[in-house]
C-alpha cells in the first residue's frame, strides 16, 4: 500500500476528479477541509481501485442533503468489508474526524462508525495489510476524539466512546477520560456505551486497569441500572476472559428475575455466564415460565442455543420447552413446537401432545399446525402422514419449495422436502397426491420440490415413474432424471433412453449445469458411461472439479481400473474435504483395497472429531461403514465423535441438532459394520 503523502504539493497534478478551482468549498478554510487538496489521492487506494473520488465524498460530508450517502460511499470504499487498512484510509481519516466533531454536519453518527471500523481493523488486521502511517493517524484521531465524549449530542457520546474502544495504545488516557465522563452521563445508550469500552480497554491499561475494575465490580451491585449490571459482567469477562466469578451468575440471574434487561437479549444475558452450562440451564429453565411472553420467547431462543451446542441440554431444558406448547403467545407455541421438532427422537415423549396440534380443533394457529406436522416427521410418528397427504392435495401446503438456512432463531417457513423425505415408509399414503401435485405442476421450483422428495425415497416411489417420464419434455427433466435413477430398476425398465440421451446434448435453456447432471443419470439408468465420461473425464486432474469426475470412474467398478493411476495423485491432495472422500470411494469400489484409502479418510474425518463437521464427513463416515472390519483405524475418531457433550456441527441453527443427529447415527452405524454386535 502506497503511504498518504499528506504534505506533497499539489501543483497542477489534482487527482480528486474535480474541475473547481482549489479553495472554493463554500467550507474551506473554516471546517475539516484544509489540505484536502494538497494530497495526491490518485495515488492512493480504496477498495475499487484509486481514491481519486475520495475528496469528492469528504467535500459532499458538508451538504445536508448529501452527508449520509458520502458517508456511505467512504464506509463502502475506505472500509468495504474489512481485513485490511487501505492507504486512502489514512489520508481520508482526519477529515472524516473533523466531520464527525462539526455540529453542522448532519452525518456524524455514520461518520463515527466509520472511524472505529477502521481502528477495528488496524487492530486485527496482519501488519502487511495496514497502509503506512495508520497508526501515527489514529493517534492523532483519538487525541481529536477525545472532546466529543462531552458533545451535546448524545449519539455523537455514544459513537465516540464506541469507536475509543479500540485505542489500545491509550488506553490509560481514555480510560481516564471515560470516568471523567460517567458521572455527568444521565442517557442510558451512553452509560452503556463507556462500559462496554471500559471492558474493552481494561486489558490493554496499567495505571487505570485496577480503577476500573473496581468501578466494574460496583456496577454489579443491585443500586445499578440493569443494563449496566449485564454489561459489568460482560466488561469484566473481557478483563479476566478465564475466570467464571460465582458473582457473574448472580447478577444475571437477578438482572433477568427483575425483568428489565437494559436492552440485552435473554439469551446474550445467560451466555454471561461463560462455561457455567449447569448455571445457564439452571437460569433458563424458570424464565420460560415467565409471565413476561417477550421474556419465555427471549428464553426459548436461550434454551435452543443451548441445545443447538450441548446434547446434554435436551434433557436438561426439553420438558421445560415442552410446557410452552400451550402457550397463550401463538408465537412461542411456534418456537416451542420448532425446538420439540429440532431435537427429533428426544422429543417422543411429547409426540400425543404434537399429534394433537395437527388440525384446527387441536391449534388455531396455521404455522403451529404445520410446524407440528413437521415435528411428528422428525421424530418418525406416523399420524404426520393423512395430514401431510391432506396438504400435499390442499391448496395451501404450509411448505415452501426451499429450504432456508439462516444462522439465526427465525422460525422461517419449512421446506416441503425436509419434512417429507424422511416419509419413504409412508409413500403409499403420500405419493397419491404428491404424484396429482406432478400432473398439475405449476413452477419449475414446485417441480424441482417434488422431484426432490422423490429421490431421496428411492424405489418406493416407483409409482410416480409415469409421471416423471412425462417431466423430462419439461424445464424441470434435470430433476426428473435424478428421481428416475434414484428409483432404480424400474425406472430403467420404463424406457425414455432416447428422450435422455438427446437432453445431454439439448438441455433446457439457462440450465448450464444440467449436462453433468443429466449424464450421471442416464449413466446410472442405462448402464452407458460413455456421455459422462465425455463431460467428466477432461476435467480430471485440474485445480477444480475432480471430485466429480471421480463419482463416475467410482461408478463404472472394476471397469474403472484404466483410471486408477490418475485418481491415486488425487487422494492426497487435499487433506479435507470433497476430493479425499470421492477419489478415496472411486479407489475402493474399483480395486476393492482398503489399505490406500482407509487412512486417506480417516485423516479427512479425524480434524472435525470436536467441530465444524461438513456434509463431506459425513458421508465419508458412512462410507467407512460401508468398507467394514478394513476400517478399524477409523475407531478412534469414530468414538470421538459420539463421545463428546459438544456437538461438533455449527452450532445457533436450527440445522445444529438434525446434522449432529446424523452424524451420530453414521458413526454409531459405521462402528457396528466395523467392529460387529459390540460396536
Amino acid at each position: 500500500m502506497t503511504e498518504a503523502p499528506h504534505d506533497r504539493p499539489d501543483g497542477n497534478g489534482r487527482s480528486d476528479g474535480s474541475d473547481r478551482p482549489r479553495g472554493s468549498d463554500h467550507r474551506d478554510g473554516l471546517n475539516g477541509l484544509t489540505g484536502l487538496d494538497d494530497i495526491a489521492w490518485s495515488s492512493l487506494e480504496h477498495a475499487y481501485g484509486d481514491a481519486a473520488d475520495v475528496p469528492a465524498h469528504l467535500r459532499a460530508l458538508y451538504r445536508p442533503d448529501e452527508a449520509v450517502a458520502a458517508a456511505d460511499d467512504l464506509l463502502t470504499k475506505v472500509h468495504h468489508q474489512g481485513g485490511c487498512v487501505f492507504s486512502s484510509a489514512v489520508a481520508a481519516l482526519p477529515f472524516v474526524v473533523r466531520a464527525a466533531a462539526d455540529p453542522a454536519v448532519t452525518a456524524r453518527q455514520d461518520l463515527l462508525e466509520l472511524v472505529g471500523c477502521l481502528a477495528h481493523e488496524g487492530n486485527r488486521a496482519e501488519p502487511r495489510w495496514v497502509a503506512p502511517g495508520w497508526a501515527e493517524a489514529w493517534d492523532l484521531a483519538v487525541t481529536a476524539l477525545l472532546p466529543l465524549l462531552h458533545d451535546p449530542a448524545p449519539e455523537v457520546r455514544s459513537g465516540t466512546a464506541e469507536t475509543l474502544a479500540a485505542a489500545r495504545e491509550r488506553a490509560d488516557e481514555v480510560l481516564a477520560a471515560l470516568w471523567t465522563r460517567w458521572p455527568l452521563e444521565t442517557v442510558p445508550v451512553v452509560r452503556h456505551r463507556i462500559v462496554e469500552a471500559a471492558g474493552e480497554l481494561a486489558e490493554h491499561a496499567d495505571r487505570e486497569q485496577a480503577g476500573t475494575v473496581r468501578r466494574l465490580w460496583e456496577l454489579t451491585e443491585p443500586g445499578a441500572y440493569p443494563g449496566e449490571r449485564l454489561r459489568a459482567v460482560e466488561a469484566l469477562r473481557t478483563v479476566a476472559p478465564d475466570g467464571d466469578d460465582p458473582r457473574y451468575a448472580r447478577v444475571v440471574a437477578d438482572v433477568l428475575n427483575g425483568g428489565d434487561l437494559g436492552g440485552r437479549s435473554v439469551a446474550g444475558a445467560v451466555a454471561l455466564l461463560g462455561d457455567d452450562r449447569a448455571g445457564r440451564a439452571a437460569l433458563i429453565a424458570p424464565l420460560l415460565r415467565n409471565a413476561d411472553a417477550a421474556v419465555r420467547r427471549g428464553a426459548l431462543e436461550a434454551a435452543a442455543g443451548e441445545m443447538s451446542r450441548w446434547r446434554s441440554a435436551v434433557p436438561a431444558l426439553l420438558p421445560s420447552v415442552a410446557g410452552l406448547l400451550d402457550d397463550p403467545e401463538p408465537d412461542n407455541r411456534l418456537f416451542a413446537v420448532r425446538v420439540l421438532g429440532m431435537c427429533g427422537a428426544a422429543a417422543r415423549p411429547w409426540v400425543d401432545r404434537l399429534a394433537g396440534l395437527v388440525d384446527d380443533d387441536g391449534e388455531p394457529y396455521p404455522p403451529v399446525r404445520d410446524h407440528a406436522l413437521w415435528a411428528l416427521s422428525r421424530i418418525g410418528d406416523p399420524r404426520c402422514a393423512e395430514p401431510l397427504a391432506r396438504h400435499l392435495a390442499g391448496e395451501r401446503q404450509g411448505f415452501s419449495y426451499f429450504e432456508v438456512h439462516s444462522p439465526s432463531w427465525w422460525t422461517h417457513e419449512l421446506g416441503l422436502r425436509q419434512t417429507l423425505a424422511p416419509l419413504a415408509a409412508h409413500a403409499d399414503v403420500l405419493l397419491p397426491p404428491l404424484q396429482a401435485r406432478l400432473e398439475a405442476v405449476g413452477s419449475v421450483d414446485e417441480a424441482r420440490a417434488l422431484r426432490q422428495v422423490l429421490t431421496d425415497w428411492g424405489p418406493v416411489a416407483a409409482p410416480a415413474v409415469p409421471g416423471l417420464r412425462r417431466l423430462l419434455r419439461t424445464d424441470a427433466a434435470v430433476w426428473a432424471a435424478d428421481a428416475l435413477a434414484a428409483i432404480g430398476p424400474e425406472a430403467a425398465a420404463a424406457g425414455d433412453r432416447a428422450r435422455l440421451r438427446a437432453l445431454i446434448d439439448a438441455p433446457p435453456r439457462g440450465q448450464t449445469f444440467a449436462p453433468r447432471s443429466l449424464s450421471l443419470a442416464y449413466g446410472r439408468l442405462t448402464g452407458d458411461w460413455e456421455p459422462a465420461l465425455a463431460l467428466f473425464l477432461p476435467r480430471l486432474g485440474e485445480p477444480y472439479g475432480n471430485e466429480n469426475s471421480a463419482i463416475v470412474l467410482g461408478e463404472l467398478g472394476a471397469a474403472g481400473a484404466p483410471y486408477v493411476d490418475r485418481l491415486r495423485p488425487l487422494l492426497r491432495e487435499h487433506a479435507t474435504g470433497w476430493l479425499p472422500l470421492r477419489t478415496g470411494e472411486a479407489l475402493w469400489r474399483i480395486t476393492g483395497r482398503a489399505d490406500e484409502v482407509v487412512p486417506a479418510l480417516v485423516g479427512a474425518i479425524e480434524p472435525f472429531v470436536r467441530s465444524d463437521v461438513t456434509p463431506a464427513v459425513v458421508l465419508a463416515v458412512r462410507l467407512l461403514g460401508e468398507i467394514g472390519p478394513a476400517a478399524a483405524p477409523a475407531v478412534p475418531a469414530l468414538r470421538a465423535f459420539l463421545d463428546t457433550d459438544e456437538r461438533p456441527v455449527g452450532h445457533g441453527t436450527w440445522r445444529s441438532v438434525p446434522e449432529d443427529d446424523e452424524l451420530c447415527e453414521a458413526a454409531r452405524t459405521a462402528l457396528r459394520a466395523i467392529q460387529g454386535a459390540a460396536g
